[in-house]
């Protein structure tokens, strides 16, 4: 929050007049767990998304026909044993995504906040974390933020980026490892000492509110309403700290060592990330999938960088090897989508409640192109219509898509960033 009356009571000023200077409202929501439990003999929805930020040689994914009897492109041969539980999306993006750099639309592609890093940008909520807000209390882990490099695709309602974790194997002890006596006693006290700050900040807002015009109590009261929020939070975490962990058969997983073993990174997250939604850990997952300026480990042809290879100027060679790295991506999504068709509950497939958004945020990134993403939905629920194109020339909001997915995983919301409808014309829900 901004006060705009003076720069005494600036949002700094009051943290740090209430002895809270390094505490931010984000890490916190970011950090903690909240409590409920699945709704008995009900599946609930989940919402999972995976951006590729360096995008997918499109005449290799994208059908030329519209419909549900296209042929099949070479990536979308990968999965094609999922052809029925998908829909391909030609012809969206988000509006003014030019920003200071050529990658800088992967900072929007989940909040479709304009202008990526330019002088006055500020980022929005991200996708996720509205669904979060929503759900997030009636599992031990309101969303799961995952990344292969350390950014993340999530972004607070503050338009503060939230770090994602790298590890598979913090993750998996995060889920599933139960603590020590005095690891659950840190815990508590952590959780208290958050309780402890947000009563602080709460006392100081209150005193603040008698100097500040009506404006400026606005955003105060905004402002209060995510503290309060947040104590609700914190309450219902305690209730977590001595509640078992699931239980899986599964060996605790070592992180894998070679760093440019990019497809085998991506196998084993995507593994923590079916367990994680199996056991009802959380319903809500970003994976951010940056590429390399290296050669990835593991793949047979590829001798040169995978970023030059991205920029490939229609050289067929290049293209020839990336064709390789992204068919390896597909694989991968192939093998996910196959444990999410095979996990049963309640007598129906965890894909069948789980909507798995996958595509990139750029959709020419030889040219650094932002418009015509490269965008698949699997699962859901959703009636799913083959490849539905848009305008190429005139792409609608990708945030129209957005508002669908929000509205799937249950939250009420007829708009997102940038939307212009609730939906993609075509796109159903069974």
């Amino acid at each position: 929050m901004h006060i705009h009356s003076t720069p005494a009571l600036s949002r700094r000023h009051f943290l740090r007049g209430s002895g809270a200077a390094l505490l931010s409202l984000p890490f916190l929501d970011a950090m903690v767990p909240a409590f409920a439990q699945a709704a008995s003999g009900k599946s609930p929805r989940r919402f999972v998304a995976m951006c590729a930020t360096l995008g997918f040689h499109t005449p290799f994914l994208v059908p030329e026909r519209a419909g549900k009897d296209y042929a099949l492109t070479p990536y979308l041969e990968r999965i094609k044993s999922h052809r029925d539980d998908f829909t391909v999306f030609s012809g969206l993006s988000h509006p003014q995504q030019q920003g200071n750099n050529g990658h800088a639309s992967e900072l929007t592609w989940l909040t479709s906040a304009q202008r990526p890093g330019l002088a006055g940008f500020k980022n929005s909520i991200s996708l996720d974390q509205l669904i979060a807000e929503k759900v997030g209390t009636q599992t031990r882990y309101p969303y799961l933020a995952l990344s292969n490099q350390g950014s993340s695709l999530s972004w607070s309602s503050n338009g503060v980026a939230i770090p994602g974790q790298r590890s598979p194997s913090k993750l998996f002890k995060a889920l599933f490892i139960e603590g020590t006596e005095k690891e659950i006693e840190a815990e508590m006290r952590g959780l208290k000492r958050g309780k402890s700050i947000l009563d602080t900040l709460r006392t100081a807002a209150n005193t603040l509110d008698r100097k500040l015009a009506h404006a400026d109590r606005d955003e105060l009261d905004e402002y209060l309403t995510s503290v309060r929020d947040l104590e609700a939070r914190l309450q219902q975490s305690e209730g977590w700290v001595n509640k078992p962990k699931p239980k899986v058969d599964t060996k605790h997983p070592r992180d894998i060592d070679d760093r440019h073993d990019a497809i085998g990174k991506q196998r084993l997250m995507n593994d923590m990330i079916a367990l994680a939604l199996q056991t009802d850990s959380t319903r809500t997952v970003t994976y951010h999938l940056s590429g390399m300026n290296a050669v990835p480990s593991n793949i047979d042809g590829v001798n040169t960088d995978w970023h030059n290879l991205s920029h490939h100027g229609k050289d067929e060679k290049k293209i020839a090897e990336l064709k390789r790295i992204e068919e390896a991506e597909f694989d991968v999504l192939n093998d996910f989508l196959t444990k999410l068709s095979i996990i049963q509950e309640n007598g129906e497939r965890l894909l069948d409640h789980t909507s798995v958004l996958y595509g990139s945020n750029l959709g020419n990134a030889s040219a650094h192109d932002w418009r015509n993403l490269p965008i698949l939905v699997a699962g859901g629920g959703f009636k799913h219509a083959g490849h539905l194109a848009s305008d190429p020339s005139n792409n609608p909001p990708f945030a129209n898509l957005l508002v669908q997915l929000a509205q799937r995983a249950g939250v009420e919301t007829k708009r997102f960033g940038s939307s212009t409808t609730g939906g993609i014309p075509g796109f159903v829900e069974s």
